[in-house]
């Protein structure tokens, strides 16, 4: 009955297990394309205006974004989007909303993947893993008892930006490592808050206070360079920022100047604008910062967890069943 709808998928590595499972149900047509980096926004691109039209559904496998252009092209049977992440920031949500298109993402089967990085970059900023890296590679050890010292995660003050599935996944992972204080910030107390011993607070004094902040929140008009040269100043001469939520979270000049000025210890990023940062970025001169290529949910297990939460989304979407996890439902 729903085989003769359409969906298309706008990535050529969208995993196997998500696309036996649309196979079943659907009509699937797949780019032959990535839809990352420069092929998703150039050939990619081109594409997907040639695959869209008649589609029922896309699954949405990239940080690129949804334009006018594509869902006009696609045309007006286009009833649902379902995206493999879970910021949505990229769905151009009040186009989808004026259209009545369903649009779901996937959260919470990434969250304890995303909440390892965040403590791997809270670990290779407060000890230094970018310079003592560069030492290993030029052979030279600055081996002394009183150099290339990092900070303890030991009896500090962590604060978490947005105690949703990613805040508390990751601050039941640093439970282990005798923190002293966990504080959190969002538009209201959490009732999970208490079993994780986190207390609610501002954001204001969440900067103040913590020796780590980890920005775990969507991108929204709300949150875009929610730290910038303000907050930063706000922030302790030892504070170490950790940024596992979106890019353009952080002021990315304002970062580098106090990064440069030691105004702040050091920061970790899974997440830069733009990705990939450009080799020869400002921010890579740095020695107190560690940079990953936001591979936040990049494990075998939460990659196909996301596929098949989007193929089972778009499933419902398309047969009038509730959406799993619905941003527009």
């Amino acid at each position: 009955m729903t085989k003769n709808l359409k969906v298309v998928v706008s990535s050529n590595d969208y995993p196997e297990s998500g696309l036996e499972v649309l196979r079943e149900h659907f009509t699937v047509v797949q780019s032959p394309y990535s839809h990352f980096g420069e092929e998703g926004a150039t050939t990619n691109k081109e594409e997907l205006l040639k695959l869209v039209p008649g589609s029922s559904a896309l699954v949405w496998v990239t940080h690129h974004p949804i334009t006018k252009e594509l869902l006009d092209t696609a045309g007006p049977q286009l009833k649902m989007v379902a995206t493999v992440s879970a910021g949505y920031n990229h769905c151009n949500v009040p186009e989808l909303k004026a259209r009545g298109i369903k649009l779901a993402n996937t959260p919470n089967v990434l969250s304890s993947a995303v909440a390892e990085v965040a403590v791997g970059l809270i670990l290779g900023a407060a000890r230094r893993f970018t310079e003592n890296l560069e030492q290993v590679r030029r052979g030279v050890w600055e081996i002394s008892f009183d150099k290339g010292l990092g900070q303890d995660i030991r009896d500090s003050t962590v604060g978490i930006v947005g105690l949703g599935g990613i805040g508390q996944a990751t601050v039941k992972r640093l439970s282990g490592f005798e923190v002293g204080k966990f504080l959190y910030t969002g538009h209201r107390e959490k009732p999970e808050a208490k079993a994780l011993n986190a207390e609610f607070t501002t954001l204001d004094n969440l900067l103040q206070q913590s020796d780590f902040i980890v920005l775990a929140v969507p991108l929204t008009d709300e949150t875009r360079h929610m730290i910038n040269s303000t907050t930063l100043g706000k922030m302790k001469k030892n504070a170490i920022l950790i940024n596992v939520g979106r890019g353009d979270l952080v002021d990315q000049d304002a970062l580098y100047e106090a990064l440069k000025n030691k105004n702040i210890y050091a920061a970790g990023l899974d997440v830069t604008t733009p990705e990939p940062l450009p080799k020869d970025h400002k921010l890579l001169t740095l020695p107190n910062l560690f940079v990953l290529p936001h591979i936040g949910s990049a494990t075998v297990r939460t990659r196909n967890d996301m596929a098949v939460l989007a193929a089972n989304n778009v499933i419902n979407g398309l047969t009038g069943k509730p959406l799993i996890t619905p941003v527009l439902p």
